[in-house]
């Protein structure tokens, strides 16, 4: 028989030993996980989570007895008595009555030996919280940004929405959706993707500023910086363009982060990353001008754009069918890795953003901005198209692109037009991930780490 059964099987027993082992509610003052055992004839110290108690057997009788034979590490236990002091000066509780709240049939992981294999961490994350206190610090700094971005906005006049999970027609970004069917109505259902196409009907219902801090699912692979369940801030501002939202978000990052560490400077894998504002900016074209020599502004030509591509060594796909879609590939492939500080890239091909307004001076490009810190996308941002009759037209060549294989081509919402067409006024939406921001600012070298419970493949 494994060791562990053998063990639950002892703790069992003593289970069965005790009289209400799991009673309703505390009724003494300190109380708490048992976390250490130190006995010694006829006295024990132990700690309680942090504090520290003492158990003498000429105090408590038959119940220091009892304490002994049935107490192990992991029991939840109450007790009472009076504090003093030991000689090497820790505050300590004398037990005077003692009881049991909930008796743990399983052993501890080993405190210096125990919960290190990340598979088992992720896989049983309360294990991991409670033997190791840096996790528990992660996740205490995610419900701060989290908070501060929250405050942030409301101070600014956004109210907080919710927004379907189910959606008939999935869309606002371009990836692949998780299917379901409901039973009762006979419909095929998605899981959102985004919230955004739901917020722009918010902005014609004359709610001005809405936001929604939501879990968004996307049916593609699993690395360090992708989960199939994730959390965003998405928002829209009536009246508010792409350039008023860069300041938006980094200030609001900016903010969000001194307030859950005291600095705007993090270490993260080797670099220091400062999210002091005014980040750098820079349009897509010039970035990789910057990193590759290449000058797309300069190549209006498919072919050469094919020719340059390949060149460089960047792949292509079927997709990637016009000199945009390429600018956009050369970018993900050349410049993406090299953005270490906060970065903003702006002014995408029209190509990369169906749902994105045109730049006034080109109209190749739209308003559509993205940051990037570490290497990482971290926000999708950008003045929204507000025509319903061009974004018919962009979903006509969003089906052309699904034709030809990108699995990730944005669907039709007819509802949504017929939305648009009743009309929104300039409308500026931003997008940033909450767990990529938490894995820079905590450290940790995949997003699994700052995801409580991160998706796992079955375990044989």
């Amino acid at each position: 028989m494994p060791q562990i059964n053998i063990i639950r099987q002892v703790r069992i027993k003593k289970l069965k030993s005790l009289k209400d082992p799991y009673p309703a509610k505390t009724s003494m003052p300190y109380f708490g996980r048992l976390r250490s055992i130190r006995g010694h004839g006829g006295s024990v110290f132990a700690h309680i989570d942090n504090q520290q108690i003492y158990l003498k057997s000429d105090i408590l009788k038959n119940k220091f007895d009892k304490f002994k034979d049935l107490v192990d590490i992991g029991d939840f236990i109450e007790v009472d008595g009076e504090i003093f002091t030991t000689k090497t000066g820790e505050k300590t509780v004398l037990v005077k009555n003692w009881r049991m709240l909930a008796k743990a049939l399983r052993p501890l992981p080993e405190k210096w030996h125990g919960l290190k294999d990340k598979e088992a961490r992720f896989r049983k994350r309360y294990l991991d919280l409670l033997m190791n206190s840096e996790v528990r610090d992660k996740f205490i700094i995610r419900s701060k940004l989290i908070s501060s971005m929250r405050r942030f906005l409301e101070a600014r006049g956004y109210i907080e929405v919710e927004t379907p999970v189910l959606q008939p027609i999935y869309g606002g970004t371009l990836a692949r959706p998780f299917k379901t069917h409901h039973n009762a109505l006979g419909i095929p259902l998605y899981l959102r993707i985004s919230t955004e196409l739901y917020l722009k009907r918010l902005i014609v219902g004359g709610l001005p500023k809405v936001f929604e801090i939501a879990k968004v699912f996307r049916n593609e692979g699993i690395d360090k910086n992708h989960n199939p369940e994730f959390t965003i801030l998405e928002t829209m501002e009536a009246y508010s363009d792409y350039k008023n939202n860069m300041e938006l978000v980094e200030q609001m990052t900016s903010k969000a982060v001194k307030e859950a560490i005291g600095t705007t400077k993090v270490k993260f894998q080797g670099n220091t990353i400062d999210f002091k504002t005014p980040w750098k900016r820079i349009t897509m074209v010039d970035s990789v001008k910057k990193v590759t020599g290449v000058d797309f502004s300069k190549i209006n030509d498919l072919k050469k754009a094919r020719e340059t591509a390949k060149k460089i060594d960047v792949k292509l796909e079927k997709f990637h069918n016009s000199v945009g879609m390429i600018i956009a590939a050369v970018f993900e492939g050349k410049v993406e890795d090299t953005l270490i500080q906060p970065t903003i890239i702006y002014d995408f091909p029209v190509e990369t953003s169906p749902l994105a307004k045109k730049c006034k001076d080109n109209p190749n490009f739209v308003e559509r901005w993205e940051h990037y810190v570490a290497g990482m996308e971290c926000s999708n941002n950008y003045s929204e198209l507000n025509d319903p009759l061009e974004l018919a037209e962009r979903f006509k060549d969003e089906r052309k692109k699904e034709r030809l294989g990108d699995q990730e081509a944005h669907q039709t919402d007819n509802d949504f037009i017929e939305a648009m067409e009743y009309g929104m006024p300039p409308t500026s939406g931003i997008g940033p991930g909450i767990d990529r921001l938490a894995m820079i600012v905590t450290n940790s070298s995949t997003i699994r780490e700052v995801i409580l419970f991160p998706t796992m493949r079955e375990k044989k």
